[in-house]
């Protein structure tokens, strides 16, 4: 049942589909079974051609959309001040009580700044801020974005009703970096990403990918330089012979950074027919299938806030062995089937893999439903 409370969310379009679009859907969806929510997106988010991923953009990649009752703008441009008078339009239509901003990236601050900006006409309306990152190592290499995000950054976070992160050395973090009372900053879990279905058989998955070997080792996900890869691909070659032809190395997800450097490791590899590389943000309906063809999940991470991926790994019960940095630390801690490693470890992540050999248990997914997920905002955030 719904309460009188109007909730306005605000995130990324399907357009550049990414790990925040898939969060903004379920958090809404499930918000509206108790409050009335609507949703306002940023549908352009910079110059398509300085996407690293442009490749994908305005695709019709996942069936995952908002519920009937979530009334969507979508959206704001960076670049059109036509499409900002229609959202702010569609703003007063609605009158939400609290505005929840996700913040992942720089390059849409000015958009964020006028949503606070329409919020800030009506003194009850309470601004939230749900960090996703606390700085990207991308952004802030680059002078003019990092002097843009420092300046936009601090009119957006300055005065705020609250600050939401996902675990507490993010919290740690954002209190130090932003010098925000940390009082004010709520750890909320992330969700599991667990719209995907049930599992495929794991040979019919396998024979679906064309994949003779009876071990599978995956990395998923976008392909940047803090995601470790080539520590994983380091740590195969390191397997006796003997597993290692066994084996295959399916490392899938779009390359964002590094791609020479990564073709060529590959194709030197001892190993390298062995090796599959897939560079493309692959398809909702394909998830199951790559997860499914799965015996581990890899994610060697030089440093993490959270990993949507990690959380498509838990709700298959895959085991998942994983850096032991920042967020992953807390949130894949009540998970059985986690099993940490040391960033940059070649050792312990080959130590890990061989445990993995030969194990076919499935593990129970932490209880981390987005309905559990909303009554900690509401304790948190909304009640209030």
């Amino acid at each position: 049942m719904q309460s009188g409370k109007k909730i306005c969310i605000v995130g990324p379009s399907k357009r550049f589909i990414s790990g925040i679009s898939y969060y903004t859907i379920r958090l809404a969806n499930s918000m509206s079974e108790r409050y009335d929510v609507s949703v306002i997106c940023f549908r352009q988010l910079l110059p398509t051609f300085l996407f690293p991923g442009k490749g994908h953009v305005g695709k019709d990649i996942s069936a995952l959309d908002f519920k009937s009752d979530v009334e969507v703008f979508d959206g704001m441009d960076y670049n059109n001040p036509f499409t900002w008078f229609k959202a702010y339009r569609f703003f007063k239509r609605h009158d939400p009580d609290v505005v929840i901003l996700q913040w992942w990236t720089s390059s849409v601050a000015h958009m964020h700044l006028l949503l606070k900006l329409f919020s800030s006409l009506d003194r009850d309306t309470k601004v939230v801020i749900e960090f996703h990152e606390v700085v990207d190592p991308f952004e802030e290499a680059i002078l003019p974005i990092r002097l843009y995000s420092k300046f936009m950054g601090k009119s957006l976070r300055k005065d705020l009703d609250a600050y939401i992160t996902h675990s507490k050395s993010d919290q740690q973090l954002v209190a130090e970096r932003y010098d925000i009372d940390m009082e004010k900053i709520h750890v909320i879990p992330h969700g599991l990403y667990d719209q995907y279905g049930e599992p495929l058989e794991s040979r019919a998955a396998k024979a679906s990918l064309s994949i003779d070997e009876e071990f599978v080792i995956l990395s998923f996900g976008l392909i940047r330089k803090y995601k470790g890869i080539p520590y994983l691909i380091e740590a195969f070659e390191g397997l006796p012979q003997e597993i290692a032809q066994k084996s295959r190395l399916l490392i899938v997800g779009e390359v964002w950074e590094n791609r020479k450097e990564l073709l060529e490791q590959i194709e030197r590899s001892p190993y390298s027919d062995k090796i599959t590389l897939v560079d493309e943000y692959v398809p909702d309906d394909m998830i199951p299938t790559y997860f499914s063809a799965a015996d581990v999940l890899v994610l060697p991470y030089l440093r993490a806030s959270q990993s949507g991926i990690a959380h498509i790994g838990m709700s298959f019960g895959k085991p998942v062995v994983v850096s032991e940095v920042g967020g992953l630390k807390e949130s894949m801690a009540d998970y059985k089937g986690t099993f940490f490693v040391r960033p940059e470890s070649v050792d312990d992540i080959r130590e890990q893999i061989l445990r993995q050999f030969g194990n076919t248990e499935k593990y129970e997914p932490p209880v981390r439903t987005w309905d559990k997920i909303v009554e900690v905002y509401e304790d948190a955030i909304l009640g209030n």
